[in-house]
């Protein structure tokens, strides 16, 4: 049996609240879970404490091969109960296909504009320096 420690909704609409549960991957979202074992409450302050766990507890499912989702094992990290490795995807924020060929188009006729500024200055500049 596969498990997972995350997070489970509960809270009313438009007031997260979630508990951090052990469950079943097969099991949904907010179904059957084994055990609780800890709470996030991401509506306070940043200073508050948001994240509650049972630090034994964790440890125990973690040695049973639970794995942790993206968001738990943050929390996880941030509790020094689990190393996270740093997740880095730099070609994310690069703008998509089109956008790329509309910024390139953009690029061109803006050197284009640039370089006949230029020349029209310099032929006059030119044209002085020879007289």
């Amino acid at each position: 049996m596969a498990l997972k420690i995350r997070l489970a909704r509960a809270g009313s609409k438009k007031r997260p609240y979630y508990h951090i549960v052990v469950a079943d991957v097969r099991s949904p979202r907010d179904g059957r879970f084994i055990e609780a074992i800890g709470a996030w409450n991401p509506t306070l302050a940043k200073d508050a404490e948001r994240v509650k766990l049972d630090a034994d507890r964790v440890q125990h499912w973690l040695g049973n091969g639970a794995l942790p989702t993206d968001r738990v094992a943050r929390f996880l990290d941030q509790a020094g109960l689990a190393k996270r490795e740093a997740r880095a995807n730099p070609t994310k924020a690069l703008p998509g296909k089109k956008a790329q060929a509309r910024l390139d188009a953009i690029k061109k006729a803006q050197d284009e504009a640039a370089a006949a500024i230029a020349a029209a200055t310099a032929a006059p500049a030119e044209e002085a320096a020879a007289s």
